[in-house]
């Protein structure tokens, strides 16, 4: 048996690691032992708690409780406290998922120590170098033993950046392996989608049945804390819900809405708020919100992992943000990036309310990822 230690520290790195702790009960329990660190990187009861209650995913053996901060501080903070535990539990390797700040602590502390680094969601690019999260994925595949790329784009990337495909073990840090492994969000989605049915009543409970409604997130620092963006961005969505008289739905942290009232004018803040067609609720689950977009006629969002839900249950998807890493979607014609544009969030909505189908070619794997990736990591970490 080989022992792995995983790191979270954020909400969907909670969700990601879900499909593995399923594949290594279900698939690999004799064979791989688990030990999991919450960074505590994002961490309250209703952002966090929840999630390893609802998905039953076993509860972190460590939590390092480091909370927000300057990015420097908050690294290194989770450096330090990754290293110890990597010096108490010898793991055989460490996996990291996508690219928090989490993903670059545990990177950089598992390298200084030569332990090997899995990353999941490694060859991911946005091209845009002024986004964090663009420094701590290239990082963290520089010094990654195995590298499992969810798409082929992701392979070219890693490919045009000098990473070889035909290489052969043993694999370490300075001889990597890279595959095509499908996306791990994938196996989520297919497995969580028939929970839902029987499980939350969120579209009963906000009056949305049989209604046509656009779910829309937004929780980038670079939109909320943007006045200009924000505005923008609202002026959109209520556009959107007057003149096509239709829900907006928007599952809103509690910083982004008080950031509402103070960002927003005056006049379009009042006017939001008065809007019957506009229902900001409270952040949901990871079930809540696949049951809204499975039931929604659109999506708008700022997140990357919401992008790709919007395209595991075929639904129309609108950017906002002028580039995504998820480069396959608006290539398939079924995401437009539109940023925080009005004028482009309104062409984009009447685009897609105009289409009459939409394509969704099968570019994230079988729905068995996870599996995958567990028995590639039995065969080649020693």
């Amino acid at each position: 048996m080989i022992k792995l230690l995983t790191i979270i520290g954020a909400r969907p790195q909670i969700i990601k690691a879900a499909a593995i702790s399923r594949a290594i009960k279900n698939k690999f329990p004799d064979k791989i032992q688990e030990v999991i660190v919450h960074t505590g990187q994002h961490y309250d009861n209703n952002m966090s708690q929840i999630f390893f209650d609802e998905l039953d995913i076993p509860h972190p053996n460590y939590n390092l409780n480091v909370g927000s901060g300057l990015h420097g501080k908050q690294t290194a903070v989770m450096i330090e406290g990754i290293e110890e535990i990597l010096l108490k539990e010898k793991p055989k390797c460490i996996i990291l998922y996508g690219d928090t700040n989490s993903t670059l602590a545990g990177a950089v502390a598992a390298s200084k120590i030569h332990v090997p680094i899995v990353h999941i969601e490694a060859g991911l690019r946005s091209f845009n170098k002024s986004m964090p999260e663009e420094i701590n994925r290239i990082i963290c595949d520089n010094v990654s033993t195995l590298l499992f790329s969810p798409t082929k784009s992701g392979i070219k990337n890693l490919v045009k950046e000098g990473f070889k495909l035909k290489n052969t073990g043993p694999y370490s840090i300075n001889n990597p392996k890279v595959y095509h492994s499908g996306d791990i969000m994938y196996d989520n989605s297919l497995f969580f989608s028939s929970l839902t049915e029987r499980s939350v009543s969120i579209i009963k409970d906000n009056g949305l049945e049989n209604e046509k409604y656009v779910l829309a997130t937004i929780h980038r620092n670079n939109n909320t804390d943007d006045p200009k963006r924000l505005n923008s961005l609202f002026r959109a969505i209520n556009k959107i819900s007057v003149e096509n008289k239709i829900n907006v739905i928007l599952p809103l942290h509690p910083r982004t809405a008080k950031l509402l009232a103070k960002n927003l004018s005056s006049e379009l803040y009042s006017t939001v708020k008065t809007n019957k067609l506009i229902k900001i609720i409270k952040p949901v689950s990871f079930l809540e919100m696949i049951a809204l977009e499975k039931n929604a006629f659109l999506i708008m969002t700022d997140s990357g992992g919401v992008q790709k839900e919007a395209f595991f249950f075929k639904k129309p998807c609108i950017i906002l943000r002028p580039e995504t890493e998820w480069v396959e979607l608006v290539n398939s014609g079924s995401a437009i990036i539109a940023d925080t544009n009005e004028e482009h969030i309104l062409k984009a909505f009447n685009q897609f309310k105009k289409a009459k189908k939409l394509k969704f070619p099968e570019i994230f794997g079988d729905g068995n990822a996870a599996e995958f990736i567990c028995a590639e990591i039995l065969k080649n970490i020693n």
